[in-house]
């Protein structure tokens, strides 16, 4: 049983080397997204808060409500980018189906390609 356990923890001591060395190489992973106008695009990350939000003067328009709601659907598709974009950086040193059951998820957006200003 001892024989398991230290196997696993220098898999796992492994694994934690070979993704932190990959990052460093890569640099922070970021997703961006923008409505179909252009009007509000948004910069965020795997996790955690939108790291830029640009509204240009048009998108004042839409009042406050519509505004915050556009960007929070936004804020949400750039952040399943950021979250894409990890799992295929991270599939090159990480089982992709372990990415996926880490709830780090490689999807491809369809809205996207529906999208059209």
């Amino acid at each position: 049983m001892d024989d398991d356990v230290h196997r696993a923890a220098r898999k796992i001591r492994e694994v934690e080397q070979a993704v932190t060395t990959h990052a460093a190489n890569t640099g922070p992973i970021t997703g961006q997204a923008s409505s179909p106008d252009g009007a509000v695009t948004v910069t965020a990350t795997p996790a955690g808060p939108p790291q830029q939000i640009t509204v240009t003067p048009a998108s004042l328009r839409m009042g406050p409500h519509a505004l915050a709601a556009e960007i929070m659907r936004i804020a949400a598709k750039a952040q399943l980018n950021a979250n894409t974009r990890l799992h295929q950086t991270l599939n090159r040193v990480v089982d992709p189906e372990e990415l996926t059951a880490m709830g780090i998820e490689n999807v491809r957006d369809d809205d996207e390609y529906r999208w059209r200003p």
